[in-house]
């Protein structure tokens, strides 16, 4: 996923603290096929949207404290971001016209 980079516990808060534009974080773990599944969708999304959406991966497994402190209890969750705060989330996968709809909306209009 050349678009989608990859944080941690230790580089998501500063990540989302200083984010210039809004931040799509797919919440998701390795051993999970619906996140699989979802992955080109969220590729599609970064690449479409790049320079107007920053598009963030953290592994739960390897992020358990972010993954807690933000709710996350099923893969994939996926949480919007703007000024630091959450704006939207879904949980599971969504196909590539509703993801695109929720940016939209997000990025006002």
């Amino acid at each position: 996923m050349a678009n989608v980079r990859e944080l941690n516990d230790a580089t998501l808060d500063s990540t989302l603290q200083t984010a210039e534009r809004p931040v799509l974080v797919d919440f998701s773990a390795t051993w999970c096929q619906p996140c699989k599944a979802l992955a080109p969708t969220i590729e599609a999304v970064a690449q479409e949207y790049g320079g107007r959406l920053d598009v963030y991966k953290v592994d739960v497994d390897e992020a358990g404290e972010s993954s807690l402190r933000f709710g996350v209890s099923s893969v994939p969750t996926c949480i919007f971001f703007q000024g630091g705060k959450e704006v939207d989330r879904f949980i599971g996968n969504e196909d590539l016209r509703k993801l695109k709809a929720r940016v939209d909306k997000i990025l006002g209009g």
